[in-house]
């Protein structure tokens, strides 16, 4: 197989031909002159293949990769173990070029493993039902608002501000074209503020949103939040890490309706930020108005066992006026990616895998605590931890990078009341060694003692 076929001046001459025409020039004859481009675009002229090659390798040099830099940034997107099998298996061809089973004769291994990840998803969650991906934990979370306005028929939106920022600002953008009202709840100690949250409950509220564990690493107390959520049959949704959910109690066990996030956790890397892979799970009650594709377990003429796309035509998604949802495409590859992951790890092993999150998380509290570096909020923390660095945290990161240090994320960025406070992220690949490496080049920063100010620096956090 070919990877790369180039198209000669001969190959261009026999496809003008077929079409009937003589010239390119010819091909767009319809187009008038005067909206035609004339000139030369204002790009780079053509280079060859190896001098191209050459150039683009030095660009991607440029980035700060996790074999070589040890990362302490989270936010949302995490550096964690990534089985090797999972590369093995997304990259056979029938994975990787497939696009969408809609014949299943001809589907059922991509079938029957979107069928395993709903059904890995469910046991995470703790929910009775999970559709076969979406696009990122984002859009998984806003679909959830808009199909609780739907269900409710009520218009007000209440979000936790502990939600990830960005999930917020994507709930904002759908919730203005379905004419609903976002309320966001403000904190207490790191977590959603429950009598703030009272006083904003009324018969208008679609549903409750907060995140467990939330942007700043806390593990929000679900089960005082879902009475609360429930008061005039709203719903409650929560936005949750999967990998978290192997150590702590699911939100189907707080009696959540939806359950959504990313399964970035599982399988899949940190890739600059995406794609990623959104999950979204909820109760039989809620099934068929569930967004996305639903793959489901049946048996042929013949008995044996077989998968089928099931409850949802394609034309319920693409009727526009008459949709529960306008995506009806999925991210079956990573879902596969998060599926293979989630195998080869197997329920102990994903436990495992959690706990020594919690682990070192704890471990870095106890560093960060005997340099004398301020962790903001107490309590128990998954994977994050907010620090309060007393200066500029871009700073801080680019000193950090000159050490092949990539730091933790700069909070002033989403919340101007945290200046000078860090977001660090903790997973189990980050050795004691890389801990107190950090903690000791940390603390020498903070003092003062560490700065080079590196001069042309470009990093940003």
């Amino acid at each position: 197989m070919h990877r790369y076929l180039p198209m000669t001046e001969q190959d261009r001459q026999e496809m003008l031909k077929t079409v009937g025409v003589s010239s390119v020039d010819e091909l767009f004859s319809d187009i008038p002159e005067n909206v035609r481009f004339n000139g030369l675009l204002n790009i780079k002229k053509a280079k060859s293949e190896s001098d191209l090659l050459q150039e683009l390798s030095g660009l991607a040099n440029k980035n700060a990769n996790l074999r070589e830099y040890v990362s302490f940034l989270g936010a949302g997107v995490y550096d964690h173990y990534l089985p090797t099998v999972v590369d093995h298996v997304i990259s056979r061809s029938e994975f990787y070029t497939a696009y969408t089973p809609y014949q299943p004769e001809i589907s059922q291994g991509e079938l029957q493993a979107i069928f395993e990840f709903q059904t890995m998803i469910c046991e995470l969650t703790g929910m009775d039902v999970a559709n076969s991906s979406m696009y990122d934990g984002g859009t998984s979370l806003a679909e959830a608002t808009t199909l609780a306005a739907g269900h409710t028929g009520k218009k007000r939106i209440l979000v936790s501000k502990a939600v990830h920022p960005q999930s917020r600002e994507v709930i904002l953008s759908y919730a203005k074209g379905q004419h609903l009202e976002v309320v966001e709840i403000g904190l207490k100690d790191g977590k959603t503020d429950i009598e703030e949250l009272k006083n904003e409950m009324n018969d208008n509220v679609a549903c409750v949103v907060v995140q467990y564990p939330n942007f700043y690493g806390q593990i929000e107390a679900l089960d005082e939040i879902e009475p609360v959520a429930h008061t005039g049959k709203s719903l409650f949704v929560v936005s949750s890490n999967p990998l978290a959910l192997a150590a702590l109690t699911p939100p189907g066990e707080f009696g959540a309706d939806i359950v959504a996030g990313d399964a970035q956790t599982f399988g899949i890397p940190t890739q600059f930020g995406g794609p990623h892979c959104g999950y979204f799970a909820t109760t039989t009650k809620l099934m068929r108005k569930m967004p996305g594709r639903l793959v489901g377990q049946t048996v042929d003429g013949e008995g044996r066992r077989g998968f089928v796309l099931t409850l949802q035509a394609r034309e319920q998604h693409i009727r526009r006026d008459k949709a529960t949802s306008n995506i009806c495409s999925n991210q079956a590859l990573n879902a596969l990616a998060a599926s293979v992951a989630m195998t080869a790890l197997g329920k102990y092993g994903a436990v495992e895998m959690a706990t020594q999150n919690i682990q070192r998380t704890q471990y870095m509290k106890k560093k960060l605590a005997e340099s004398g570096i301020s962790v903001v909020f107490e309590g128990a923390a998954f994977n994050e931890l907010v620090i309060d660095v007393k200066q500029n945290v871009s700073e801080i990161n680019k000193e950090l990078f000159t050490k092949k240090i990539i730091g933790g994320y700069d909070l002033a960025k989403v919340e101007p009341a945290m200046e000078n406070h860090m977001l660090i992220a903790v997973t189990e690949l980050r050795s004691k060694q890389h801990i107190d490496t950090f903690v000791e080049e940390l603390a020498l920063l903070v003092d003062g003692k560490g700065m080079q100010h590196a001069e042309g620096s470009t990093v940003s956090f």
